[in-house]
């Protein structure tokens, strides 16, 4: 019978404060609330969060109080249960009672209410000037190189450095392999933000550190500063976030925090080595979250933009890289970015060390135990220049944008060779035949193992070169 006059009683008040409150208002801030008890004139509601209480009193606090003493009578009055722990099937959720007050003060306690409970509440505002921010001055968009392979995130970094928290793109979801530039970006929007923004509690930090805070709050009781700390936060970046996987816990922490900064119009960045559609270990209703902004890929580095980079990052050490050396490097290192930086940095100590210049004998001596050397024996020249008289076509022809048939079938065969014998990328293949891309080369290698299939003349061909290079090699 109690929780039916608790009901009535609270929707008699939600009647009152829906005259007073905008339909997006009442939707966002009255509707997840739920009636508790009522106790002589005492009414008690459950909401959400810490964050939900401090909203209500900072924002509501005035026709609360009118709903209430309008159904109650004039000594009507509301406290809160605020959920500071959701809990789960082995604990019950954490509630910390409230009294509802004139409003919540920053930087001060509640008052002590009727019944002399003293409200351990108390709100530290942050100060965007001193707060630790953990980004890395070093990452900008100015040196974070563009190319295909990463210009949709780029572009919606951009954006959202322009207007966080204000574009479609929340939260920005950004997911690759290792070393592809995600750090780099997200830290990029971050201290492009700080830089034009002073006034933007801006905070980077990593999955791992997000939930060993969260636990320590946890151990301590302290969960009302976890969450008031970071629920000031105007921009928050978390950083691979696949490891929060099968961390209950965590995940439920997050995803409060999630959905109220979220309705306080703040930016959330998010980055993981996977799409979120292949994120396993995760609640449904914090996977459907992550996908409510922008989702995009960054993926590796293509033959151009790996040039682009080994130029930058030597023109920022104020050196000169020779053209052959850094089409080398670029030709070699098709495994990551942070690779490439350790073979850049390994190449600069060496030169220095030795006193010498760099030059391609340098570069192929320091680093023959750190990058794949390309195959001498068996040259992406050689090859062109084998198939080329086997089929009796010109070198250059061959190579070049020709379309006719008695050039494409030796064209799309070397290439075959070049992946089998040369440790060159299918975009670096490409590079060599006239600057095709790696999907015109995938689709010359299925050629020819199709033709091998369906014609025996084309097929005792390739064996026949296939003797003639592993002659060579073994030569």
């Amino acid at each position: 019978m109690e929780v039916d006059i608790t009901t009535s009683v609270w929707t008699d008040c939600l009647d009152i404060i829906k005259q007073h409150v905008d339909e997006q208002n009442f939707n966002t801030w009255f509707k997840p609330i739920e009636p508790v008890r009522t106790e002589g004139d005492v009414l008690t509601i459950q909401v959400p969060s810490q964050f939900f209480y401090e909203w209500l009193e900072e924002n509501y606090v005035p026709v609360l109080k009118k709903a209430v003493r309008q159904v109650l009578g004039e000594h009507g009055r509301l406290e809160y249960s605020v959920v500071v722990d959701s809990g789960n099937l082995q604990n019950p959720p954490v509630l910390v009672n409230y009294p509802n007050g004139n409003g919540v003060k920053k930087n001060q306690p509640t008052q002590e209410n009727t019944r002399g409970e003293y409200s351990p509440f108390a709100y530290k505002a942050l100060d965007p000037r001193t707060v630790n921010s953990r980004l890395n001055p070093n990452y900008s968009f100015d040196n974070f190189v563009e190319g295909d392979c990463n210009r949709l995130a780029r572009s919606a970094g951009v954006a959202v450095a322009k207007k966080p928290g204000t574009t479609s793109f929340n939260p920005l979801m950004l997911y690759g392999g290792v070393g592809v530039g995600k750090t780099h970006l997200v830290q990029a929007i971050g201290n492009e933000i700080k830089k034009n923004m002073p006034e933007k509690v801006v905070l980077y930090v990593d999955q791992n550190d997000f939930t060993n805070q969260f636990l320590n709050a946890l151990q301590n009781l302290k969960m009302q500063e976890f969450q008031n700390f970071y629920l000031q936060v105007d921009l928050l970046i978390l950083d691979d976030v696949q490891f929060l996987a099968g961390r209950e816990k965590t995940q439920e922490i997050f995803f409060n925090i999630f959905n109220q900064l979220h309705q306080s119009g703040k930016q959330i960045i998010m980055t993981s080595d996977c799409a979120p559609r292949d994120l396993k270990g995760f609640q449904e209703r914090l996977l459907s979250r992550f996908k409510w902004g922008l989702t995009a890929d960054l993926q590796e580095p293509d033959f151009e933009t790996k040039l682009a980079i080994i130029n930058k990052k030597m023109q920022s050490d104020g050196i000169e890289i020779p053209t052959d050396v850094a089409e080398y490097l670029a030709y070699s290192v098709d495994t990551n970015l942070r690779d490439m930086e350790g073979v850049l940095n390994s190449l600069l100590f060496h030169a220095t060390l030795l006193k010498r210049n760099i030059d391609l004998d340098l570069a192929k001596e320091v680093l023959k135990n750190i990058i794949k050397e390309i195959q001498s024996d068996v040259s992406v020249d050689y090859i062109q220049k084998t198939i080329a008289d086997y089929f009796k076509v010109e070198l250059e022809q061959m190579k070049g944008k020709l379309k006719k048939r008695e050039i494409v079938i030796p064209r799309q065969t070397a290439m075959y060779f070049c992946k089998r014998y040369t440790q060159l990328t299918l975009a670096l293949i490409g590079e060599n035949f006239g600057g095709r891309d790696h999907s015109t080369v995938i689709h010359a290698l299925e050629s020819v193992e199709d033709m091998m299939k369906t014609d025996p003349n084309f097929k005792n061909s390739i064996e026949e070169l296939t003797k003639k290079f592993k002659s060579r090699m073994s030569a």
